[in-house]
């Protein structure tokens, strides 16, 4: 029975890492109502940048984190400023058509300059890390990319309810005109917001490559996780991610425990129970 456990732990640890990726999601459609979906070819960027880092300059996972983090807030602002902004005043298909056509770019530009072969990092310094409790094995990859990851989400809880700017990102989200009333300036909260979306995307990216390959595709996967996670929780609501990132992730390990091949379809299945029972997500609004 010590599978169980295991695999329990394990779902925990991936399910932090799937939540920092998706708060960044659920913090656009927050603040903004826009659905990005490229967001997961964003991961795909942070995972590469964190790769030539290493395959480069020799900068571990750990370190190459400071790259993939600048490498996607830089993207992240260039998305908003050149594709997101001309459309804001458009219609809501008009946006998702060009965040459809940035994750057809992407994809096809990684598939055209680093051909379709997965790459990984090689024996990161978390990789001979082992710890061992009451039976149950937390490898040092996946612990040390939960650490990081709760820590990016104690950071933007803090960041959203601790400061100035937080609650003026919280008030364009609540009502834009009111609080432009109020000298808050809605544009720079939403480049703003793309930013810290960008952060969370290239640290869960850069921890991802401690254990996991990248290749052209792989931001359908981790995109679509991302997505389910945030309409599990209740698109918006960042502890909705936090905790439906987290269920995601035990469901998919323990499926996976015992119907190898089902792990990733159980996930949607959890989705569609919790929809039936509460259409607007685990925390979502009415």
């Amino acid at each position: 029975m010590a599978e169980l456990p295991q695999a329990v732990v394990s779902g925990i640890l991936i399910g932090s890492v799937y939540a920092l990726l998706a708060v960044g999601l659920a913090l656009i459609w927050g603040v903004m109502d826009i659905v990005n979906f490229a967001h997961g070819n964003f991961l795909m960027v942070a995972m590469y940048a964190t790769f030539f880092a290493w395959s480069f300059l020799s900068l571990d996972p750990l370190l190459g984190t400071f790259v993939a983090v600048v490498v996607l807030v830089a993207l992240s602002l260039a998305t908003f400023y050149v594709v997101i902004r001309p459309v804001l005043r458009g219609t809501v298909l008009s946006q998702m058509v060009v965040t459809f056509g940035l994750l057809l770019l992407l994809q096809g530009g990684a598939q055209m300059l680093f051909t379709p072969s997965a790459r990984a990092v090689v024996h990161p310094w978390l990789d001979g890390a082992r710890f061992v409790a009451s039976g149950v094995v937390l490898g040092g990859p996946q612990l040390g990319a939960a650490a990081v990851a709760i820590i990016g989400l104690i950071g933007l809880w803090w960041l959203l309810n601790r400061t100035e700017v937080g609650l003026a990102i919280q008030a364009v989200a609540q009502d834009r005109k009111a609080a432009e009333v109020m000298g808050v300036q809605p544009d720079r909260i939403f480049a703003l917001t793309w930013a810290i979306s960008g952060v969370c995307v290239g640290l869960a990216g850069a921890m991802l490559m401690n254990f996991y390959a990248v290749d052209p595709a792989v931001g359908f996967q981790f995109g679509l996780i991302a997505f389910i996670v945030v309409a599990l929780g209740g698109f918006g609501s960042l502890r909705g991610a936090l905790l439906a990132g987290i269920a995601m992730g035990v469901t998919q390990d323990v499926v996976g425990l015992y119907l190898p091949a089902y792990g990733l379809a159980a996930i949607f299945v959890l989705y569609l129970l919790v929809f039936l029972i509460r259409p607007q997500g685990l925390l979502g609004a009415h």
